[in-house]
Parts: C-alpha cells; structure tokens; sequence
C-alpha cells in the first residue's frame, strides 16, 4: 500500500530510486492492485485509472494489459457535432435515459486544449454537475493535449478502462471542431451526429466528411426556426444514396435543455445496436478499430523512439539551426534522424553496422586552433575536456551526426604529441561508432586485423574505446568507440 500511495503522488517518478528489478516488480503489484479495484468497480479506482494513462505513468502500460481480457461488454456511443449544438446537455439527458433502463453509464467528454497554455477549461463537467451524485453514473472530462480529430490522445484507453469496470453504456462527446472530425468513428459502434438549424445553407449538408460517419442524425434546438427545413435537407440527401450496410439512417428530432425526443433518440440507438448484432456491421467495425488502434500505437511508439535520442543529444536542436541557414533540407534532416534510430537490419553472420563518429585532428596548440575551427564550422566547441589517461585535450565540433575533435597532447611524450613532433599537425585518426565495442575486437582479431587495444579503455565522454593498428588499417589510425 506504501509503494501505491507513493504512485499515486508521484506517477513515473516514484521508481526512479529503485533497481530496475525492483521497480518493475513495485509497478506490476500496483497495476494488479489497481486493476482489481477497477474490475470492482470502484469509482475512486477508475478515476486514478484514467489518470494513470492520462498521464502515462509507469503502471499505465501494465494497468491496461491486465484490463483487457475483461473489455468488450460495452456498447461505445460517439456523439459529435458543431460547438454550441448541445452535446453536453444532450449526452446528460441520454445518460438520464440509459439510468432509468437499469444500465450503467460511463461518459468521456473532450474538451479543447490552449495551445499556448495547455490548460483547457471542462465545461463539460460543469454542465453535467446533475450526474454527478448518481453511483450508476462515471463522469470524465479529458483534454485533447493538441491532438486533432476530435478525440483526446488517450480516449481509447479510458473507453477500455470504463468498459472494464462495468460500464455497459460508454457515451463519449467529441470536441466539436468541425466537419473532419471523424476520428470518433474509429471508436465507437454507433456515431449520432448533431445538427442544429440556422448554422448553415443545404450546400452544409452535402460536404464530405463529419456527415458521412453517422450512423444516426439528431435535429437538436427543434424548437427553434428552420429545424422543417434542415430535416428536409438532411433527407433530400439521405435520399441520394444508401448505405452499404443496409441501415436506414434515422433522422431525430430533440430538444435537449426540456429532454424532448431523448426516448426516441435512445430507441433509435436500440435498434441500431440490434440491427448490428444480427449483422457482420460490429465485428467488421471492431476489426477495423482495432487495426486503427494498433497503427496509431505503432506511429506513436515508433515516433517517441525515434526522437526520444535527438532531443536528448541535441541533434534536432542542431538540425533547426541548419535548416535555418539553409545547409540542409527538412526531409534530408529527418531521413538522417531515422536512420540513426533505426539502423538498417543485418542479414545473418552480418557484422551490426558501423556509422562515423567523429574525426580526429592533430594540432599543436588549441588555443591557437579554435579561432579558426570556430569560423570554419560556424560555432563554439560543444565541449572541451582533459582525459588524463591518453594525455590529451580535447574540444569537439558537432558537425550534423558526426563531430569533429581537435587534439593536444597534455605531455611532451604523449602520443598525441609525438605524432605531431613526427608528421606535423592533421589528421590523426578516424573514428567508427560501434554497438559492441567487445564483440567487434573478437570479431577483428578473428580475422587477424591487428589490434592496439584488445579490451576497451575509457574515452572522452566516458566512452568506451579501442585502437586498431595502422599496419592493418592501410596506415590510418582507427579508433573504435561504443557509446
């Protein structure tokens, strides 16, 4: 109970301290624990549930593993629609209408996030302060935090995690952007679209997008002028075509702030939900959210990978400033980024690829060199260090994926010295980023390539380091580095 409390006050941050056995064992009994209580159908449990994934803490990821087996009761309803044409009201009266059938009801409503702030005012739980004393009833409001399309980044997740404890009904309101907001058709069985009169000519009706995902149409405000004529154009173009499902789309018509029409609207859901059950409709809709689902991780998992290195290393930091002055193009940059995240796969007995890690100059003296290295290259060294035990100093370029490092030896008799007193100033030696620096020498000395270094030493950076003999390497010095 200690280490959840400490969860709970502190999301990912609470495991940061222990071993990484340790920490994985303190996440998975807090998943287990958590999950239990959501299965149980505690409201408290849900709420930090959500939470949990809202925030993708540690025990988000196991939380939801040990969630699933126990989904796929629910019936998920999309409501969407136009601001100001009374969602909120509209989904607290349906969920009023759900109660009275005995049914269970959890409600997910997104709210649109600041893109400066990233704060976001949910007003959705203001305007449904009626539900909230009502233990049948599970309220959540959820940010968008920038994600486009309608829904919050993890709406899915909270559905599953509503459908687990026992929700059978999970009704679930869109933000309400706009005529491509369509991502809730991914999500849900059955979509109800919002329409009001007075926002809009019959040329609104025929656009493409939004009104092409509903499943049922809703004329809300039909007390006001003009609801005659919009069901007449809504009809007009139901007419143009059918559905390839066979469902004949019904057109109601509410009057949400009095709860006109809710009990048609809810026996329209009803048979749509019967309608489906006795077709392939909800099976070939799950498949194809399920498959939305998993490329969507697929585009989330793989993109945090591959950016999560470069913004730590500075290298699309890097990347900006080169865009800016024209040295490389945005595509070239991204291409390069990847290929750094994703090294190309090897085939069979393949060595694992090496990529240039820096090149390393000679010189005699760096405070004469890096004045004109810091013309040459257009910046200041990143870094400038002593490394004791190779005798040298050393301040390094970052020159795109690779840099350049620039040496003085710290000693008369260092080795770095003695190349410059024998060849002069230039280059002194080649550097190749390698994965395993101890499973590349085997391999080398396997095939009689001459070594300086048979075990790694440390490096700059702390790196791991070892030398290949110039006699093996057509008179180069080659260094070897794993970082």
């Amino acid at each position: 109970m200690r280490t959840e409390t400490l969860v709970r006050k502190a999301g990912k941050k609470s495991f940061l301290f222990m071993k990484d056995s340790d920490a994985s064992l303190a996440i998975a009994e807090v998943a287990g624990g958590l999950a239990q209580r959501v299965l149980s159908g505690g409201r408290r449990a849900v709420a930090q549930a959500v939470s949990a994934v809202e925030n993708r803490e540690a025990v988000a990821a196991p939380l939801l593993r040990a969630l699933f087996p126990h989904t796929g009761c629910a019936t998920v309803l999309g409501i969407t629609g136009s601001p100001g044409a009374g969602k909120s009201t509209l989904v607290e009266k349906l969920a009023h209408e759900y109660r009275r059938r005995g049914e269970r009801v959890g409600i997910l409503a997104v709210d649109p996030t600041s893109p400066f702030s990233g704060g976001a005012l949910l007003g959705d739980r203001v305007r449904m302060q009626a539900l909230a004393t009502d233990p049948g009833i599970f309220v959540r409001s959820m940010a968008t935090r920038g994600q486009l399309g309608g829904l919050a980044p993890t709406t899915h997740d909270a559905a599953l995690i509503l459908d687990a404890a026992g929700f059978s009904t999970v009704i679930i309101e869109t933000v309400g952007v706009g005529q491509d907001e369509i991502e809730i058709a991914g999500l849900a069985d059955a979509t109800v679209l919002l329409l009001t009169p007075g926002l809009g000519d019959e040329i609104q009706a025929f656009k493409a997008g939004v009104m092409e995902i509903a499943d049922l149409f809703v004329v809300n405000k039909a007390d006001r002028p003009g609801a005659d004529q919009l069901e007449r154009e809504l009809g007009v173009m139901l007419s143009l075509g059918a559905r390839g499902d066979g469902w004949t789309l019904p057109i109601i018509r509410t009057v949400a702030t009095t709860g006109e029409g809710i009990g048609e609207l809810g026996g329209a859901l009803a048979r749509f939900r019967e309608f489906t059950a006795a077709s392939p409709v909800k099976l070939e809709r799950r498949r194809h959210r399920w498959r939305a689902r998993l490329l969507e991780l697929f585009r989330q998992t793989l993109f945090e990978r591959a950016v999560s290195g470069p913004l730590r290393d500075g290298t699309i930091d890097r990347a900006v400033e080169e865009l800016l002055t024209l040295r490389r193009d945005p595509h070239q940059a991204v291409e390069e980024i990847i290929a750094a995240a994703f090294p190309r796969a090897q085939s069979p007995g393949e060595h694992p690829p090496s990529t240039i890690d820096h090149v390393g100059i000679a010189v005699e003296s760096l405070a004469r060199a890096l004045p004109l290295f810091r013309l040459l290259t257009g910046q200041a060294p990143e870094a400038e260090e002593t490394v004791a035990e190779q005798q040298v100093r050393v301040a390094a370029f970052h020159l795109g994926d690779t840099r350049l490092e620039l040496l003085e030896g710290t000693e008369a008799d260092s080795p770095v010295a003695r190349f410059v007193a024998r060849r002069g100033p230039g280059l002194h030696h080649l550097t190749l980023r390698v994965p395993d620096l101890q499973e590349r020498l085997r391999k080398l000395e396997e095939e009689g390539v001459r070594l300086i270094d048979r075990e790694p030493r440390r490096g700059a950076g702390n790196t791991r380091i070892a030398f290949l003999h110039p006699a093996s390497t057509a008179g180069v010095l080659i260094e070897l580095v794993e970082r």
